[in-house]
């Protein structure tokens, strides 16, 4: 599903352990507050840190996170958890 690009920037709710914003805990779509139940995937880029997150809505997203900018976008919302 592709995302209109003003839609992209969220609020994200983060864990800052030996890092600031190591791992999303809650992040806010379209006026919506979403709990991360699950981080199925992450890597990393050279300016991006990338999440593939289980919420409590039961889907999937696709979320990044820019370190230059400190800004989260959502980039893809993947699909409903299959069991």
């Amino acid at each position: 599903m592709k995302i209109d690009s003003r839609l992209k920037v969220i609020h994200v709710s983060c864990y800052s352990g030996y890092k600031a914003n190591e791992r999303p805990l809650d992040f806010t779509v379209r006026g919506r507050k979403l709990m991360v139940e699950e981080i199925i995937d992450q890597w990393y880029g050279v300016n991006d840190d990338y999440f593939k997150i289980l919420a409590n809505d039961n889907k999937v997203y696709l979320i990044k996170y820019n370190r230059n900018e400190d800004l989260w976008t959502l980039e893809k919302i993947v699909g409903l958890k299959s069991s």
